[in-house]
């Protein structure tokens, strides 16, 4: 039924319906332990209603808000986001501007549910390129939420996928310098710890809406075996049970990571 349903709404965009009770754990045949979801759509989600890019973006930090509650409610490990690339400052400066404006509005309204709720939030990126006030924000959600145990709430900001890669081949290549590695001891898991994500699993479940087919930069290594689903419902429109819906997708599919079906 609820496959069907996915299915339906791939092809139709689906949509925010009223209504809906979301399923709970037990519903699902297997859940992901990391699902990652790059936002996309909130420009022409703008656009069809006539408003502002602004405004679009605005609403889709409401669908985020019923996502992270969702995840948290079901028990999932990690979330990670992608709210803001290293490629996002060649949009109009209108639209950085209100880009950062969200930052600062997201944590001054969500920061204590978000502390209720045991989740602890880790910022995946250069946070030393941000302005100083959104630096200073998110400093002070890390520090305040760091000793939670709940969901894991990565949030991409200022991140890029090859930059990171690139920042950890760095770290690795000092401590070679220094004597304190061999290139020969170099392992996966030596440039997993060097990573923003370091200590947690990888992503099991990349979601992209819009329709769009791609990873724009966002998790690169992490994604290695991660299933994907591209949902054409613009960022705005993903409520609950478009959530609900991909999750069960997940739940039905075989993962093999490289191996054979027995």
């Amino acid at each position: 039924m609820l496959k069907r349903l996915f299915d339906r709404n791939l092809r139709t965009g689906g949509g925010r319906r009223k209504g809906y009770e979301p399923m709970a754990r037990a519903e699902f045949e297997r859940l992901p332990g990391h699902v990652a979801i790059i936002m996309d759509g909130n420009g022409r989600w703008a656009k069809k209603k006539g408003l502002g890019v602004a405004q679009g973006h605005r609403r889709g930090t409401e669908a985020l808000r019923e996502i992270i509650r969702h995840t948290s409610d079901l028990g999932i490990g990690v979330l990670s986001i992608y709210a803001f690339s290293t490629e996002n400052w060649s949009r109009s400066p209108e639209e950085v501007a209100a880009l950062m404006q969200l930052v600062l509005d997201f944590f001054a309204s969500e920061i204590d549910e978000l502390e209720a709720r045991n989740v602890r939030i880790r910022i995946l990126g250069d946070k030393g390129g941000l302005p100083a006030a959104q630096r200073e924000v998110l400093l002070q959600a890390e520090a305040r939420t760091e000793g939670n145990t709940g969901l894991q709430l990565n949030i991409a900001l200022n991140y890029g996928g090859r930059n990171e890669l690139t920042r950890a081949a760095r770290e690795i290549a000092r401590d070679v310098a220094a004597g304190e590695l061999s290139p020969e001891a170099i392992t996966e898991q030596t440039v997993a710890a060097h990573l923003y994500t370091r200590g947690q699993p990888d992503v099991d479940l990349l979601i992209r809406t819009s329709g769009e087919m791609r990873l724009s930069n966002f998790l690169l290594w992490q994604c290695a075996y991660a299933e994907f689903l591209f949902p054409r419902t613009l960022w705005p429109d993903f409520d609950v049970r478009c959530y609900d819906e991909a999750l069960s997708a997940y739940g039905s599919r075989e993962r093999r990571f490289g191996g054979r079906l027995g």
